[in-house]
């Protein structure tokens, strides 16, 4: 377990603002400012790709963009009493984003954009279950979703690539960044379910907390005035757990007794 936890040196010093609308030269100057790495690394600081880089007013600026966007985390590096879970996925309303824990330890943070103010993302404790690398959305059969993990199967509600225009703007689900997108799609777990679909066990637990002030400034540029205004203290993060632990070591519990008992089953047919 511990060689898949990243090292994380995490950033400390200030942010800078960059005036976009109303500046013509802004997407020139960014692209020769920064390397494609760089780039990515800003807009998903700003919860925003390139497609909708001219739509927004202003970006937030690291004074130094490193390499690794771990580093700018807002999320605490260690939870203690995540140690025992294996997986746990959170989604912060507030901050617009998701944070992925191994054994309570953060193993890799991004940007999302979740529910609209007209369509809000269903808060609370989920658990994965079925995925399609690509999936036809039941809202509107026009809307193609990549890299698909549903969290509410009945209400069809995942985390897909979808575009980010920089405010949550989705139809309740969870949208990411197709490199972010693809990698819970490989890293997390799927239900196990028979073949009458009855559900044996629970994939990863998933947490979506919190609320969005759609009417306020957007809580990535406040770093610039202060660069820790989006940081959620573990204690923060605590709170939100606690009426959900014992559920998630059920779930844990009861997944962990049918893989063994599976491969009990392959062991006794070999």
């Amino acid at each position: 377990m511990e060689n898949n936890i990243p090292k994380i040196d995490r950033y400390n010093a200030n942010y800078q603002m960059m005036a976009v609308k109303g500046n013509d030269t802004a997407l020139t100057t960014f692209k020769k400012k920064y390397t494609a790495a760089q780039q990515h690394i800003i807009l998903a600081l700003n919860r925003v790709d390139f497609t909708n880089f001219n739509r927004i007013d202003s970006i937030v600026i690291p004074d130094s963009v490193w390499s690794d966007i771990n580093s700018y985390s807002p999320f605490p590096l260690q939870i203690e009493a995540l140690d025992s879970v294996p997986k746990m996925v959170f989604f912060a309303y507030p901050i617009q984003a998701f944070a992925a824990y191994e054994h309570g330890h953060l193993v890799r943070w991004g940007p999302s954009s979740m529910g609209s103010k007209i369509h809000p993302t269903k808060t609370g404790l989920a658990f994965t279950n079925w995925k399609a690398e690509e999936h036809v959305s039941t809202a509107d059969d026009e809307w193609l979703l990549r890299w698909n993990f549903n969290i509410h199967n009945k209400e069809g509600i995942g985390w897909h690539q979808y575009t980010m225009p920089g405010y949550p703007a989705s139809h309740s689900c969870l949208r990411l960044l197709e490199n972010d997108a693809r990698w819970l799609y490989d890293w997390a777990d799927e239900w196990i379910v028979e073949k009458n679909q009855h559900v044996l066990a629970e994939g990863t637990p998933v947490l979506v907390f919190g609320t969005y002030d759609y009417e306020g400034m957007k809580p990535w540029l406040k770093l610039a005035e202060d660069p820790k205004a989006n940081e959620i203290a573990e204690k923060d993060l605590l709170n939100e757990l606690k009426p959900n632990l014992e559920k998630i070591a059920e779930e844990q519990h009861k997944r962990e007794q049918v893989i063994a008992s599976q491969q009990d089953s392959v062991g006794q047919g070999s």
